[in-house]
Order: structure tokens, then sequence, then C-alpha cells
């Protein structure tokens, strides 16, 4: 089977000829640009669409957040969080949901 290797005995590092598996960097040579938006499916209540654009924003402002610092949510008060809103022009977010970007801060970890 192995020819040249005694059986039993072990490969050592450079015998080896496993590919890695690490992932390859990927040269970025353009500027960020978002992905397209599309359309919410029809037909859902309006508690749904509700919900899904609170997560939505809450989802952009824990990102905006940590990238500014701020990792752990009792850093993360509302009128820092509504401040931060202020900064990447969201409106104001309501208690609710700025509760549920402080959830997102806890649960990311």
């Amino acid at each position: 089977m192995f020819e040249g290797i005694a059986p039993g005995s072990r490969l050592r590092r450079e015998d080896a000829t496993v590919p890695s598996t690490a992932p390859k960097s990927k040269v970025i040579d353009r500027p960020y640009v978002p992905l397209q938006k599309r359309p919410l499916p029809a037909g859902r209540p309006r508690k749904w669409y509700i919900s899904h654009n609170r997560r939505l924003k809450a989802m952009r402002l824990t990102i905006a957040l940590l990238d500014s610092g701020i990792y752990l949510p009792s850093q993360a008060s509302n009128e820092r969080i509504r401040r931060t809103a202020e900064l990447i022009d969201i409106r104001p977010p309501s208690d609710t949901t700025c509760r549920l970007v402080r959830t997102l801060m806890r649960y990311s970890r």
C-alpha cells in the first residue's frame, strides 16, 4: 500500500499530504455594495412584518455598536443605542428594539 513505510510506523508531519482546510484569504478589490433589496413575501400577518423589520433594525444597530467598540449589553443603554441610530441614519428605536439589541449582543458571544 505505502511503499517505503514500515507497517505500524507513524507518519511524520512532512510525510502527510493532507490539503489544508483553512479558509483562503480573498482580495477585496471593490468597495462594499449592499445586496439589492427584495420585496417581503405577501400574505403574512401584519405582526410578522413588524417583528421582521424590528429584528433587521436591531441587527444593524448591534453591528454598529460592536464596530464602535461596545461589546457588553450593560454598556449599551437606550440613549447610546439611539445616538448610534442617529449616527448611522436610522430612525430612533423604541424601547422594545433597544431591549432586542442588548439581547442580540448577549447571545452573539
